[in-house]
């Protein structure tokens, strides 16, 4: 009896990892899938080459917090296929270069782990076709799931970025964790 729950144990523990394994080469080829396309699109040279209206999981652009490591491509949609491939702009909210709240939301345990670290004052640039937009973090702050204040428009160039939270829970987490941050202008982040 001992060996058959041993035996069962091992199968379960392989496949746990085979799903693992397959969802990290998943979300690794769709990374380097949109670099690629992002790459493309910028060395084009084409004056709009913006998806209007974007499709839900095209690639919008990428983020790039250099001091804690973080660099994942952005993907049009907040749903759990698109945010198993990268980081998800919230259907409605500004576009990056936009007036407005740009929303972007990730997964705590990939994609957003790093933002544990994040502090007021970092600085995160957002690269799409059009070019990079560069944003200074200004606030942090943990909400529940219910308040959705953080993702309304604003009248100022704003990036706000959404995963749950805590960090380390096992489950549905209880809250989500809100960075926020304003655009620097352009001639400032010379």
């Amino acid at each position: 009896m001992l060996r058959s729950i041993q035996r069962c144990l091992w199968v379960i523990g392989f496949i746990v990892l085979g799903y693992c394994g397959m969802a990290w080469i998943s979300a690794s080829r769709y990374q380097t899938l949109g670099n690629a396309e992002l790459d493309h699109l910028i060395n084009s040279n084409a004056p709009n080459v913006a998806q209007s209206p974007l499709i839900h999981g095209g690639l919008v652009g990428k983020m790039e917090i250099s001091r804690l490591g973080l660099t994942a491509v952005i993907f049009e949609g907040t749903d759990e296929p698109v945010l198993s491939q990268g980081v998800g702009h919230l259907t409605g909210s500004a576009m990056p270069g936009q007036n407005g709240n740009v929303v972007l939301a990730g997964h705590r345990d990939s994609f957003f782990r790093a933002l544990r670290n994040i502090r007021s004052g970092d600085v995160v640039e957002v690269t799409t076709a059009q070019g990079v937009r560069t944003y200074s973090i200004a606030a942090t702050r943990i909400v529940k799931p219910t308040e959705v204040s953080v993702m309304a428009p604003t009248s100022t160039p704003t990036l706000t970025l959404i995963t749950c939270y805590p960090f380390y829970f096992v489950g549905n987490a209880p809250s989500r964790f809100i960075v926020r941050g304003t655009e620097i202008p352009v001639s400032s982040s010379l």
